[in-house]
């Protein structure tokens, strides 16, 4: 019986160092310093994340994360989330995680964005939200109103930037965010000011913004062709803006915009519809936001680039130059487009 006692003992000693070992042990089954793994509604609900992590290479034993769950009376308790698991975390540590919903910061990362679509993917790879969802928000007038936006000028709300979120925030939390980010903006270095002398609000300005980042990514033409269009706009002359053609006909290959394009109707169409598109046709840099807000005053009212190709624009303030200049353009773009065919 003694000896019967003994083993028993030390049946009772091996299994519990065992079970300490699996709780309290380096736990993870990576190399890495950290991983990122995501709990879904469900899988919090049934209270078994560790069944959603097996053959991830993220713990070494996860069914023992669904049992600690299980014999601490946590299941139900789990938080949904994106989570950071740390190379050499308990399952112990691991649990209290899950339990109290310490989720890890989701980057949402802006930079151009042309489309409600790209956004609308942009939001569904980060967050646990649906893209057709996101779309049915940005398209929905009630959502979008309590941000001072309409379906048209949605996209003014963003600002290019670095954004921290959690993966399960709402679009509501995702709009505020950026909506106080627009407001922030908006409020530093005199823009605000700089917009009103303009005869402008932030709106207008942005739209603006956003034609002149799609005409070129050279900084000292963008200062000359932000004048132009506003030099248009106080004429109440039509835009004539490649780029809101290319949004309208929703197709950003073109690299030629020929005369049966200009009759889309779309009212995108700045050749067919004078004053501004009904909104941005993309996310612009702040820098060319401000560039807008700090354009020189000239008499330009015209330009086309140059027969070079090098990126660069004439400008011009009669329309004899300019299409002297546009026709050098074209004779050197129907050259080049003859070579490109004669070499296929």
């Amino acid at each position: 019986m003694k000896s019967l006692a003994r083993t028993l003992f030390w049946v009772i000693i091996l299994l519990s160092g065992i079970g300490i070992w699996l709780v309290f042990g380096h736990g993870t089954d990576f190399s890495d310093s950290h991983k990122y793994f995501t709990v879904s509604q469900a899988d919090a609900k049934a209270g078994k994340p560790g069944e959603a992590m097996e053959g991830k290479s993220l713990l070494k034993q996860p069914w023992v994360l669904d049992l600690l769950i299980s014999v601490s009376g946590n299941q139900g308790k789990i938080k949904a989330g994106r989570y950071e698991l740390i190379h050499g975390q308990s399952i112990w540590s691991v649990a209290r995680m899950l339990k109290n919903g310490r989720q890890a910061e989701v980057r949402l990362v802006i930079n151009r964005i042309r489309t409600k679509e790209d956004f609308a993917h942009l939001i569904a790879s980060k967050f646990n939200q649906d893209s057709i969802q996101v779309l049915a928000y940005l398209n929905n007038p009630d959502s979008l109103k309590q941000w001072g936006v309409d379906t048209g000028t949605v996209f003014t709300t963003i600002i290019q930037d670095t954004y921290l979120f959690y993966w399960n925030s709402s679009m509501n939390k995702i709009f505020q965010r950026l909506y106080d980010a627009k407001n922030q903006f908006w409020n530093k270095n005199n823009r605000l000011a700089k917009a009103e002398a303009m005869g402008f609000k932030p709106e207008t300005v942005y739209i603006l913004a956003s034609i002149v980042d799609e005409e070129t990514n050279y900084e000292s033409d963008k200062f000359k062709i932000a004048s132009v269009y506003i030099n248009r706009l106080h004429k109440q002359m039509p835009l004539q803006a490649c780029p809101t053609i290319k949004f309208a006909m929703r197709d950003f290959t073109l690299t030629r915009i020929y005369e049966k394009y200009l009759s889309n109707p779309s009212p995108y169409n700045t050749y067919k519809f004078k004053g501004l598109p009904p909104g941005p046709i993309c996310t612009p840099t702040p820098k060319t936001i401000d560039i807008v807000l700090d354009a020189p005053k000239t008499d330009f009212l015209f330009f086309v680039a140059k027969s070079d190709f090098s990126g660069y624009h004439h400008f011009s303030s009669n329309y004899k130059e300019h299409d002297a200049y546009a026709k050098e353009y074209q004779k050197a773009l129907d050259i080049y487009m003859a070579k490109k065919a004669n070499t296929h």
